[in-house]
């Protein structure tokens, strides 16, 4: 006999977690909790943390990372990673400055270096899926093309005045608008954006479906390899933004831009829970894990730290987040 349906929604009401219990249950509950407390202290023992200059210098620094960072989760949500993304920062800056030193104009010169790195994506995902290579091979391999590439293309040297002093575009980097910088302004969108597609779209469900468990995503007719092979290329396309973005801001463009952005993209998204093993991360999470990572250099800055001890704070808060990510869940999984 059943109940009726009346009874019937009140027990099921009942068995469902309370607000308190989903907000404790989530992982960015947690990283945001971390981002708090970073920031209050750090205001209580360097108050020059808190000025709106330094919180404003912040969030345009931690835009360029967060930038590709997005593009970063998605590769790691279908269970890839993407070592190539600082590279391909590196060459289409390089690359975007070299077009427009030839004469071409700001949008050619910007969409080609985007076309560039769209097409290294390709590469990356074609390996990826086509040949069956671990994510780890091709990437680290287009890594170090893009990054000899970038060097080709200034010959050690760096590219100025490839645009007059007054160009817009410069604006796009080092410019501000509702008295917040461009840069934050752009990662912002981007942010939105990227949450519609993995929250709102069935491409996202398939994405997570991938990374949760491929081989039942195949049974259940979803092409793949298509959607492995988007990822990659919207990854190095972001990593492309965030370089064109750098340009403008630094007036100038050098090889070795983008030099070591792949170690703290894909740190910010651990620190912001996204899982090296597929199906699981959140463009909330990341966002936050991008900002961590940028408070946590600029206040060690601040604090006169030794800037060669950086690297050993942040692969510990890495260690850490991830720990803590792993207690999270075999405690809601023992209740």
């Amino acid at each position: 006999m059943s109940l009726p349906v009346s009874v019937a929604d009140k027990a099921e009401k009942a068995r469902r977690p309370g607000f308190g219990a989903r907000l404790l249950r989530s992982r960015e509950t947690g990283i945001i909790a971390a981002l708090v407390l970073m920031v209050v202290v750090l205001s209580i023992i360097e108050p020059d943390f808190a000025s709106t200059d330094n919180l404003l210098n912040d969030a345009r620094n931690f835009s360029f990372v967060g930038i590709v960072v997005l593009g970063q989760a998605m590769v790691m949500i279908t269970g890839g990673i993407d070592l190539s993304v600082g590279s391909v920062w590196g060459l289409a800056a390089v690359s975007s400055a070299a077009f427009m030193a030839m004469g071409l104009g700001t949008v050619p010169a910007c969409l080609l270096s985007m076309l560039i790195a769209a097409c290294f994506g390709l590469f990356n995902g074609l390996c990826v899926t086509k040949l069956r290579m671990p994510p780890f091979v091709p990437t680290l391999a287009t890594m170090s093309i893009a990054r000899a590439l970038a060097l080709v293309v200034t010959r050690g040297k760096s590219i100025d005045e490839f645009r007059p002093y007054d160009d817009p575009f410069f604006a796009l980097g080092g410019g501000d608008s509702f008295g917040l910088p461009n840069p934050f302004i752009i990662f912002v969108v981007l942010t939105v954006i990227a949450w519609i597609v993995l929250n709102k779209s069935v491409y996202g469900r398939q994405l997570y479906a991938i990374g949760g468990n491929e081989r039942a995503a195949r049974l259940t007719g979803l092409d793949v390899d298509r959607l492995k092979i988007s990822v990659y290329v919207i990854s190095s396309v972001l990593a492309a933004i965030a370089g064109i973005i750098e340009v403008s801001y630094l007036s100038s463009a050098i090889s070795n831009q983008g030099l070591g952005k792949e170690l703290s993209v894909i740190a910010a998204a651990v620190i912001g829970g996204t899982n090296l093993n597929g199906g699981e991360g959140t463009v909330i999470g990341v966002f936050v894990g991008a900002v961590i990572l940028e408070v946590l250099r600029n206040g060690l800055v601040l604090l006169g730290t030794d800037a060669y001890w950086q690297g050993v704070f942040v692969g510990s808060v890495i260690v850490l987040a991830v720990f803590i990510d792993q207690l999270r869940k075999g405690f809601w999984r023992s209740r």
